[in-house]
């Protein structure tokens, strides 16, 4: 069976690896009885990751390059590829060799099977700290209990989606994306397959526990309301809890009396009450700068540049120069 694939692969920085990894991946898509195509996207890379990839392009006709406009992040940069993709199944894989080329042979089955989207998950992890990897567990899990939408385990972006699942992720234009989340949300028949994900094959990773940490609130605040509940129930049970000490203490004055004393546990309830108050107010926040994000509608990315290839249907705006 003949069938069109697309392989989207963002890359940041990844002139250390991004010759390897085409070759495993040119060698895996050779074995496949398919029209190929390689859809590299440079997130406005710093090194030599963008001439390396055009250097790609002129070698390999399946090749093409897209050189974003500056550093838009990895949620861009996917976007991007998937907004070029014109194809009956694109995989989304990083370029580091963490999630192994040899896979997509067996994406392809499932997909044929039937799915839509066929995401590969984390069974063995190479490479990573045992606090990575109890933090990533913890994420996950706590996602599964916040969110509405399922999100799989121990799953990241390394995936196959059919034509109709592209097609529905393009029709998604929000500003503060979550593209795990994003991809759960379209529903469509979805299944696993788990694999032995490998240590970084060369260079250093770009997700530090900071940019973690923001991607994990962006991943909660973008499917789930469950921080302003959570932020309204420590209200009542601030205001339940004052209320409560507020007819003790009223009790033992009218009972016993009460010399001026108390001090600490003055400090100790004014203390605990501005916590709560701020940390609701921080919660509100997040959502207020989300909603003034989106209000402004902006576009997702820009394209300085690409090689290779030909651009997708006029509808997604002209052509970027070549440059």
């Amino acid at each position: 069976m003949s069938f069109s694939l697309a392989v989207v692969v963002p890359a940041y920085n990844e002139a250390q690896v991004i010759g390897t990894f085409h070759a495993r991946l040119a060698g895996v898509l050779d074995g496949i009885d398919a029209a190929c195509r390689v859809i590299y996207v440079d997130d406005g890379s710093s090194d030599d990751t963008w001439p390396m990839i055009v250097a790609l392009a002129e070698e390999d006709p399946r090749v093409e390059a897209l050189r974003l406009s500056r550093n838009f992040g990895k949620e861009a940069a996917m976007t991007a590829g998937l907004d070029a993709a014109d194809a009956d199944a694109v995989v989304v894989i990083d370029a580091d060799l963490q999630d192994p080329p040899e896979l997509i042979p067996e994406l392809i089955a499932r997909w044929l099977d039937g799915y839509d989207v066929v995401y590969a998950t984390r069974g063995e992890r190479d490479g990573e700290t045992r606090t990575k990897k109890i933090t990533s567990a913890a994420f996950y899990r706590v996602m599964e209990k916040l969110s509405d939408t399922p999100l799989p385990r121990d799953t990241g972006d390394f995936r196959l989606l059919s034509r109709r699942a592209v097609e529905a992720m393009r029709g998604l234009r929000e500003r503060q994306r979550f593209m795990k989340g994003l991809f759960a949300w379209i529903g469509y028949p979805q299944t696993s397959v788990t694999y032995h994900r490998d240590a970084r094959h060369a260079g250093n990773t770009k997700w530090n526990y900071w940019r973690l940490t923001n991607l994990a609130i962006e991943g909660i605040t973008s499917f789930s309301t469950a921080p302003l509940r959570m932020a309204t129930w420590l209200g009542v049970s601030a205001a339940g809890f004052a209320f409560v000490y507020g007819l003790w203490v009223m009790l033992k004055v009218l009972l016993w009396g009460d010399p001026v004393r108390g001090y600490p546990t003055l400090m100790v309830v004014i203390l605990f009450l501005g916590g709560a108050q701020l940390l609701a107010l921080g919660v509100i926040g997040e959502y207020i700068g989300r909603t003034y994000a989106e209000a402004k509608r902006r576009p997702l990315y820009y394209i300085e540049s690409r090689r290779g290839g030909l651009w997708p249907s006029a509808d997604r705006g002209p052509p970027p120069p070549q440059r």
